[in-house]
């Protein structure tokens, strides 16, 4: 096994509002497909990174006491981190130091009650 995560999906049900909220937390376009009934919106990535998406199905349901993921912060995550109120989020765990040797942390709760963790080393 070369890697333990190989995707993720973030539930939504307001597709765009979920779309809108992480294109302008992580500064990025998501890439709409369809998958059946469903929306996806993926997040850019590049073989052999992991890949991931926001997703509208009817068997999901977003909400907090789900899955937690941790997504890439970037060179320090206090950069999406802080556009997560402008976005519509909500902040739920400051950055916070986890050790030196594994950096850092935060929550958020994004427009959909979703709590997704963020990670950077600095």
């Amino acid at each position: 096994m070369s890697r333990l995560i190989n995707w993720f999906e973030i539930p939504v049900t307001d597709f765009q509002r979920g779309r809108r909220f992480y294109e302008t937390v992580f500064a990025v376009t998501l890439k709409e497909e369809t998958c059946g009934e469903g929306q996806m919106g993926i997040f850019p990535y590049e073989c052999p990174a992991t890949g991931g998406a926001i997703a509208r199905m009817d068997c999901y349901t977003p909400g907090p006491g789900g899955v937690v993921i941790y997504l890439d912060g970037g060179d320090d995550l206090a950069v999406p981190l802080g556009r997560v109120k402008a976005a519509g989020g909500e902040i739920v765990v400051q950055k916070t130091l986890i050790t030196a040797e594994i950096g850092y942390m935060a929550l958020f709760r994004d427009t959909e009650g979703n709590i997704v963790g963020l990670h950077s080393m600095h």
